[in-house]
């Protein structure tokens, strides 16, 4: 594995040597090598002038892949000018590592150490052959021409190189540190991650859930996102190791981030799982490491080692959350906000009066259960789709058992262009003290929800300062009930210039994991990320685990060839009779985010034409099957498969997630 360490006084020499091999690397002529070399050379001093840092391996190793003998230098970089606007000025690679996470782990290097020293824009102007390496790496491409802020041009104009027309590339990039809400979430470290999603939803025992939580298992996947440093996933069903290998490259995880899966198949009780192995326990629990899980319950807190307060989640209750609003608003200040009526009814009759009363008035419902998330449990019903299933009685017929709660229906903005769907997210850290992490737009279809977006500018500009501001005051009477943890505010915008909140959420959530991947990229990447997640993209065809492998490696290509980033977010529906994944696209723009979408769920679905196409190939009269799992990584030139459901409970570390 590759390390940096600062360069040394006198190996000015050996480093010009590598930069101009490095240089040469791309096929330029001796005479351009020749008329650059003064520009390139690294002059005594500029070890520490320039702040070059050097990436240094075993003999004989290429990337990250160890070798023998004394350590040799495979790259460096530097950081040239002061504060607030620099240069990566140097940024090379020996020839022989090319291709092994060098650059990328002296790229991350220079933004780290730049966002340290207070710059807030580096121009790279960079040899055209390493113009896909940076745009890859999250910088924007710029047409900045100005000298005063980071000095003249540097370097000769290059003679045309093998496919190049010769020019440089001039990019910029933001180097921001971790936002302050993400060190605040789990003090700055790493954090073992436990997605308990199915405990979580149990203690409600509400009847609009599955009870095998089939859905929850699946989505307790998101626990890769839980906080932007993993020390250990703690996840009930096994997952691919080649989706952990992914993640760690593109997230930087440290290596010897550890994987507990398979823990809790069909049970929904991953904490008892894991106090149920004293040495896993013991050791996840003996690390110093916080434990992050998708929600409280009194089975993590005998995990976590924590106070259990079953009152700390009463406001999880959709109807005890409306109280709390109503509380808030008669406080006054918060003349943007309406609450929508609400009524509880604890018989099917009183449901069906209320509904029958409201559609004789034209009026649209929404059906709630207590506990019900995602959407599970909720209900939009318009007055003619009512009548069109028969009426009010067998509407309330065919929804779950158990109280429900009849909530006016907000009809949201007219301009269908305009977001409708709005969460406040914000944590209470063990103190008491509220912190804020932003608003988000959600994809909200029919009362379920499929996804979120967070970003620069994503929330409506008359919408954000009230969205903020009824997002605090939830989160400080939250704390002052005793509530320790993440929570959220959802909203819907009315279409005249209000918000409607409509529940609490005092867990993470699919907006929630988004907002970390956000923080994270923007600390890896630069600053302004957009970040997408989508809860269901569908497959083409089901695959076996290394052909998914592929397709994921594959999209992370063609996203990262575009500047924008893929992340499979839940890999498991990928292996369900209609296949399915979750995935997070970011990019630094909205036009790229939604072109990145749409080349991953195009791609998605083209898995399933491969076999039509094979299917149509047959000769005539042949029977029509199937693809089997081997013809699957056939087609896809993978190896055998490796079925994901039939490996027991296992220990996975990743090692050297950096240069992988």
């Amino acid at each position: 594995m590759a390390e940096l360490r600062a360069a040394r006084a006198g190996e000015a020499a050996e480093l010009t040597r590598l930069v101009m091999r490095s240089k040469a690397h791309w096929g330029y002529g001796a005479e351009f090598l020749a008329a650059c070399a003064p520009e390139l050379r690294i002059g005594p001093g500029d070890e520490v002038r320039r702040r070059i840092v050097v990436a240094e391996g075993a003999a004989g190793a290429v990337g990250s892949r160890p070798g023998e003998g004394p350590a040799v230098v495979l790259g460096l970089a530097s950081l040239d000018g002061e504060p607030p606007f620099g240069r990566l000025g140097l940024l090379f690679v020996e020839p022989a590592a090319i291709g092994g996470g060098v650059g990328r782990l002296l790229y991350r290097d220079v933004l780290r150490r730049a966002a340290g020293l207070g710059f807030r824009r580096l121009l790279i102007d960079a040899d055209p052959h390493a113009a896909g390496f940076y745009r890859a790496m999250g910088a924007m491409a710029s047409s900045s021409e100005s000298e005063s802020e980071s000095g003249p041009e540097s370097g000769p104009e290059p003679e045309p190189g093998p496919g190049a027309d010769g020019r440089l590339v001039r990019f910029e990039v933001a180097p921001v540190p971790l936002a302050g809400w993400a060190r605040a979430w789990t003090g700055g470290g790493a954090a073992v991650h436990v997605g308990n999603v199915a405990e979580y939803n149990a203690q409600f025992a509400d009847a609009s859930l599955d009870r095998e939580q089939r859905a929850a298992h699946h989505y307790a996947c998101l626990a890769a996102f839980y906080s932007p440093r993993p020390a250990a996933l703690v996840l009930p069903r096994p997952v691919p190791p080649g989706w952990i290998s992914l993640l760690g490259r593109q997230l930087d995880w440290p290596a010897g981030m550890e994987v507990y899966d398979g823990l809790a198949e069909r049970d929904p009780g991953l904490s008892q799982a894991v106090r149920d192995r004293p040495a896993l326990a013991a050791r996840l629990t003996g690390t110093g490491a916080p434990l992050v899980p998708w929600g409280l319950t009194a089975p993590f807190a005998r995990l976590a080692r924590r106070p259990w307060r079953p009152d700390e989640l009463r406001y999880e209750s959709k109807s005890a959350a409306h109280g709390l609003f109503g509380r808030i608003l008669a406080e006054g200040g918060h003349p943007a906000i309406t609450l929508p009526a609400q009524w509880r009814a604890d018989t099917r009759w009183a449901a069906v009066r209320l509904l029958a009363s409201r559609t004789r008035a034209g009026e649209s419902t929404v059906l709630k259960s207590e506990h019900g998330v995602g959407g599970s449990g909720t209900t939009v019903l318009t007055p003619e789709r009512v009548r069109a299933a028969g009426g009010a009685r067998a509407v309330v017929r065919t929804l779950p058992r158990g109280p429900l709660l009849v909530e006016e229906y907000v009809r949201g903005p007219a301009d269908p262009a305009e977001p409708r769907d709005l969460t406040y997210d914000g944590f209470v850290d063990a103190g008491g003290r509220v912190h804020e992490v932003g608003g988000a737009v959600m994809d909200v279809a029919d009362g379920g929800y499929r996804g979120a977006t967070v970003g620069p500018g994503v929330v409506p500009g008359w919408a954000e300062e009230p969205l903020l501001a009824f997002g605090r005051a939830v989160g400080t009477e939250l704390s002052a009930a005793g509530y320790r943890g993440w929570f959220d505010v959802d909203f819907v915008a009315d279409g005249a210039g209000r918000l409607a909140p409509t529940e609490t959420n005092l867990r993470l959530t699919g907006p929630s994991v988004a907002f970390v991947v956000a923080a994270r990229l923007d600390e890896l990447r630069g600053a302004g990320h957009f970040v997408r997640i989508a809860d269901r993209v569908e497959l083409g065809a089901r695959l076996p685990e290394a052909a998914f492998g592929e397709l994921c490696e594959r999209l992370s290509r063609r996203c990262a060839a575009m500047g924008a980033v893929f992340l499979p977010a839940i890999p498991t529906g990928a292996f369900e009779p209609a296949p399915w994944m979750g995935a997070l696209v970011a990019a630094a723009g909205r036009e790229l985010l939604d072109a990145a979408e749409r080349v991953v769920r195009a791609e998605a679905l083209s898995v399933g034409a491969m076999f039509e196409r094979a299917d149509e190939a047959q000769p005539a009269g042949s029977a029509a099957r199937a693809p089997s799992r081997a013809a699957a990584d056939a087609c896809l030139g993978t190896g055998a498969a490796t079925d994901a459901g039939s490996r027991s409970s296992s220990s996975k570390t990743l090692s050297g997630g950096r240069e992988t």
